[in-house]
């Protein structure tokens, strides 16, 4: 578990550490507003569409997917009719919040899938029913219509090369723990082959794991674990796919006395913290507003019986399902100390205010933000 604003090149990464979760059984809706004569409407219908995000463990999703997403959408298509689902982490239940969209007449779904491969058959049962997918953050299989996400490779190939550069002169006096995402998500594997792209031959892996739903817990039981094989002296860094992993990484360094670089994603808030106070070297950043606006355009305009302009979808990809999907793949930054003023700040992920709290005053006056 994806946050959160991307575009530009270098450290990022905060995917979360919001562990509130739990299992839903029944479709969430979000309130939306059905216009039968609307000049946005397909084919004199209203603009109904259906935005299935993954899970709340990170808190990007509803604290900035979708909330942008569903503003871009109400901006271009004002009666559009939004139904909201969030799946917390359980691809059966996403089936059925497909189903469920299908049955209320979403002509368009906007899909964050929690398993790119189980909810195959679901995508195909939209297909079938003449309804688009697109793809959101995560490249679902089946014949999706177009996807949206970041060079998701290049997102750990950064992280890779932050931790090497990190480590330095200490490469050969240790080992480095690797902490990947969750192996049903699609990006989880690409963020990895990336990582190992920069890693391998320069940094000994001492351990390695592949973390179910992002779990900032397990990450923490993993940490500790691969801690106590190796031994505290031996460990020289840590790779973390994400911020909200991160977080658990970081409790279990503490508790065993180590400072060594820890890598993130998804520029959570604090993850910034960490990174104020030297205990996250960096994160990716991957501007949440750009990924969110180009899912939107795309379901708007599939909605309205149109093609999105070949702008939009400037690349073609090949799913796991070997389908060939449109697509714009948007390019993440890295987010270190000397450039929070300049990426979050500047574009409004969050204010001064917000990350400089009492505990965090003198490291932000050290690195210039107030």
């Amino acid at each position: 578990m994806s946050i959160g604003l991307r575009r530009v090149v270098a450290v990022a990464a905060v995917v979360t550490v919001g562990m509130g979760l739990a299992s839903c059984g029944s479709a969430k809706q979000s309130t939306g507003t059905t216009s039968s004569g609307s000049a946005s409407a397909s084919a004199g219908g209203a603009v109904k569409i259906g935005l299935l995000l993954p899970e709340t463990k990170t808190t990007r999703y509803e604290q900035f997917d979708r909330p942008l997403i569903e503003q871009k959408i109400k901006e271009l298509a004002p009666n559009a009719q939004i139904d909201y689902y969030n799946a917390n982490e359980n691809a059966t239940t996403q089936q059925t919040q497909v189903d469920t969209a299908l049955t209320k007449g979403d002509t368009v779904l906007i899909l964050d899938a929690v398993d790119s491969k189980s909810i195959q058959s679901s995508v195909q049962k939209a297909h079938d029913a003449g309804v688009k997918v697109v793809a959101y953050d995560r490249l679902a299989q089946g014949p999706v219509d177009s996807y949206v996400s970041f060079d998701n490779k290049k997102v750990g190939e950064l992280q890779g090369q932050a931790l090497v550069a990190a480590v330095g002169d200490k490469a050969n006096s240790g080992s480095v723990i690797m902490i990947n995402g969750s192996p049903t998500d699609p990006n989880a594997a690409d963020f990895k082959a990336g990582a190992h792209s920069a890693i391998d031959g320069k940094l000994k892996i001492g351990k390695e794991y592949d973390t179910p739903n992002w779990d900032p817990n397990n990450a923490n039981q993993e940490a500790a674990a691969a801690i106590t094989a190796i031994g505290a002296p031996n460990v020289v860094g840590v790779y973390s796919a994400n911020d909200g992993m991160a977080a658990g990484i970081a409790t279990a360094l503490k508790a065993a006395g180590l400072s060594v670089p820890l890598t993130g994603q998804d520029a959570q808030l604090d993850a910034v913290q960490r990174i104020l106070v030297n205990t996250q070297t960096m994160s990716i950043y991957k501007p949440f507003k750009p990924e969110t606006e180009a899912a939107a355009r795309m379901a708007v305009a599939f909605a309205q019986g149109k093609s999105p302009e070949a702008s939009l979808v400037p690349v073609t990809v090949t799913n796991g399902s070997g389908n060939k999907v449109p697509a714009d793949l948007i390019t993440p930054v890295v987010l270190v100390k000397d450039n929070i003023k300049s990426t979050v700040v500047a574009d409004g992920l969050y204010t001064v205010a917000q990350i400089c709290t009492p505990d965090y005053a003198a490291a932000c006056a050290a690195a210039g933000l107030t």
